[in-house]
């Protein structure tokens, strides 16, 4: 599904599917930002060969690193229910999240990202600030298990 191209694609053309069928926000213009996701899987080891001889790299455990997704304060509530049904032990509460980059004029996806597994582990709302007049946002954290890019 990847698009090449020459030239990079603007970094703010993105929907967010968090796997509840609730796709990107109910209110399209509020601001929102994902954080990279990040995974790695080699390892050094040494050997007990001659010391001329180079570390060797090989295969090891899957890392990935949690995801930030923030957004201005909507009023929905669904991201509060996928939290409490995580708090509850549920197992439903494993969802399969997919961040896809959008074309400039909004008609294709060009890259996507799928973070399988997925669950909330950290839901922050504010800071609220009475002499302030920024966006009042909200911020959840996630953890996966596993990243595929498509």
């Amino acid at each position: 599904m990847a698009v090449e191209r020459d030239r990079p694609y603007a970094q703010f053309n993105f929907l967010v599917d968090l796997g509840d069928g609730v796709t990107d926000d109910p209110v399209p213009a509020s601001r929102k930002s994902a954080d990279s996701a990040r995974r790695s899987t080699s390892s050094s080891i040494a050997t007990a060969m001659p010391a001329r001889t180079p570390v060797m790299k090989i295969t090891g455990l899957n890392k990935v690193s949690d995801v930030v997704l923030r957004r201005g304060i909507v009023g929905a509530s669904h991201l509060y229910q996928w939290l409490d049904q995580v708090r509850n032990g549920d197992q439903g509460a494993l969802r399969t999240v997919t961040i896809s980059l959008q074309s400039e004029d909004h008609t294709s996806t060009v890259m996507t990202w799928k973070l399988l597994r997925a669950r909330i582990i950290k839901h922050t709302s504010g800071p609220l600030n009475a002499r302030g007049n920024d966006v009042a946002v909200e911020e959840i954290v996630l953890a996966y298990e596993r990243l595929e890019i498509e």
